[in-house]
């Protein structure tokens, strides 16, 4: 047996935390700094902790491997298996036109700007951040933008502001699921909590889009719509995430959102010339003048009404229970931790929820969809191959990242960081939003910060009297709006839109609204560590 050691360098707390951070700072100085590819540098990462687990820590270099191949298996299963269905349904829809269709259908709920940007930007991007996210809901919504005539610019900064309140829960709940997996909490119990944080977000966030859209003005004369798309998406997304599942709790916000939008006398109103001219500054698509019929129309809407369903259906007591039972457990091989006081981790076992995971319930939903459009099964499985291979580099990011968390998490690591970082005391619950934020900011994804700095957060928390759900939640919380500012989206954003090389650019126009809103956020975590807002919390 392996038994975690604290101080394992000279006796020293301080030291022994110094370097315990070398993985973690090695990555984002090769992110951050040398602008190194993801996956490269989540591989150097993953050495470097291997390195210090096994000639600082003494952890004996067969468990120190084990760790790490189960830190990637996880990454694989259920992670990435979530992901990869995901983008295939979205490649189907691509595939068969029908994605199209729901562009203009879009297009025709409302000719104001202002509007549309809640539609496409805010709420479909965010049925986009809980199908796939991964950078997809900002690259699909600039496109949607600039085709509606927003001017490139000004459509990928709204798609970048937009893509915060769903982030969290993004990908079917893979960035909760992961945070729940290194730090060993209740998923319910952090996704509650989660919920009680990112829907303040989502109040605020609307009113920023009409304001970065059209000023004022915009604020002026839609803030009633904007006001009530973000009440009815932050309950929705409260309510699913603390009462119904993770995995629906950005679907069920986005449907509500558009439907409350849709309902509002206001947003119906045609938009006047001058606002039109003085916001639609590119040229529109002629597409969107095209006539659907409307059996297309709903098949068009299909593959996301069947998720829904089907994830619906899989929260049913009897049938959620049969899905349980279908979990294997596995004792891990090479793998005999015990932490500081001798207690074996809970990650010498893995757990294998085969029928359960997200992931597999997109695979039903994906297969039924390709029946509703009419995709053969020789394209629909061309689709899913090309889909892992447009995932290949994402793949083994994840992978390496998940598998370098592994090995910091059991070899100790993460717990010799989280008692130094103990030190801040009461303090911590301002900077905790600020580490998920700024682990985001670098790595471009909520699911990596999680892996990195949750298992530390709670670590902390325990030690400072804090409660380790609210410091786990509020490294996903502040995460999320590192997500606009990151490298990764930036470029992304700029290669859909035509602005190569204009990154720059995007960062300094979403740069105050990603700080301004980390500050909301800080200042929230605060009040619920605290008897202010404490009464938020379950």
């Amino acid at each position: 047996m392996y038994i975690q050691e604290l101080e394992p360098v000279a006796g020293s707390l301080g030291l022994s935390a110094l370097v315990a951070t070398l993985p973690l700072v090695i990555v984002l100085v090769l992110l951050g700094g040398v602008r190194m590819k993801a996956h490269l540098a989540g591989l150097t990462g993953l050495l470097a902790a291997v390195l210090v687990a096994w000639l600082a820590y003494g952890m004996p270099l067969d468990q120190t491997l084990s760790s790490g191949v189960q830190g990637a298996v996880f990454g694989l299963f259920p992670i990435l298996w979530i992901v990869v269905n995901a983008l295939w349904v979205y490649r189907m829809t691509v595939r068969t036109r029908h994605f199209d269709i729901l562009r203009r259908s879009f297009g025709r709920l409302s000719d104001d700007p202002r509007i549309q940007a809640l539609v496409v930007a805010f709420c479909f991007g965010a049925l986009l951040e809980a199908l796939a996210g991964f950078g997809a809901p900002v690259a699909i919504c600039s496109v949607m933008l600039v085709a509606l005539g927003f001017e490139p610019v000004r459509a990928a900064v709204v798609a970048l502001v937009a893509n915060t309140a769903p982030v969290a829960f993004g990908a079917m709940g893979t960035p909760v699921v992961t945070l729940v997996q290194v730090t060993g909490l209740p998923l319910d119990d952090v996704a509650s909590v989660v919920g009680r944080q990112t829907p303040l977000l989502a109040l605020v966030v609307p009113l920023v889009l009409v304001g970065l859209v059209d000023g004022r003005r915009g604020l002026r004369e839609t803030w009633v719509p904007a006001v009530v798309c973000g009440v009815a998406f932050a309950v929705a997304q409260f309510a699913a995430s603390n009462y119904v599942s993770a995995q629906l709790a950005d679907i069920g916000a986005a449907l509500a959102g558009a439907g409350a939008l849709v309902a509002v006398p206001h947003a119906r109103v045609p938009a006047t010339e001058a606002v039109r001219a003085s916001v639609l500054t590119g040229s529109r698509s002629e597409e969107l003048d095209e006539d659907d019929p409307r059996g297309e129309v709903v098949r068009a809407y299909a593959p996301y009404a069947l998720i829904v369903v089907i994830f619906s259906i899989a929260q049913i007591p009897v049938v959620k229970d049969w899905l349980a039972g279908a979990t294997q457990m596995y004792d891990w091989p090479f793998l005999n931790v015990a932490n500081a006081d001798g207690e074996a981790v809970s990650g010498n076992v893995f757990s294998w929820p085969i029928v359960s995971t997200g992931g597999t319930l997109v695979l039903i939903a994906g297969l039924l969809t390709a029946v509703v459009l009419g995709v053969h099964a020789r394209v629909a499985v061309k689709e899913w191959a090309a889909t892992v291979h447009e995932l290949r580099f994402a793949i083994l990011t994840v992978t390496s990242v998940l598998a370098l968390a592994y090995v910091m998490n059991l070899s100790g690591q993460a717990a010799t960081i989280g008692h130094f970082v103990a030190a801040a005391g009461a303090g911590l619950a301002f900077l905790s939003p600020v580490l998920g934020w700024f682990g985001v900011a670098v790595s471009g994804s909520d699911t990596s910060a999680n892996a990195l700095f949750g298992a530390l957060q709670v670590t902390a928390a325990r030690e400072s009297g804090l409660s380790p759900e609210l410091l786990a939640a509020a490294n996903s919380s502040g995460g999320v709006l590192g997500k606009m500012i990151s490298p990764q989206n930036l470029t992304i954003a700029c290669a859909a839109v035509g602005l190569a090389g204009k990154e720059g650019d995007l960062l300094r126009r979403v740069l105050p609204w990603s700080l301004g809103l980390l500050l909301v956020m800080c200042l929230i975590v605060v009040g619920q560590s605290s008897p202010v807002l404490g009464w938020m919390l379950p």
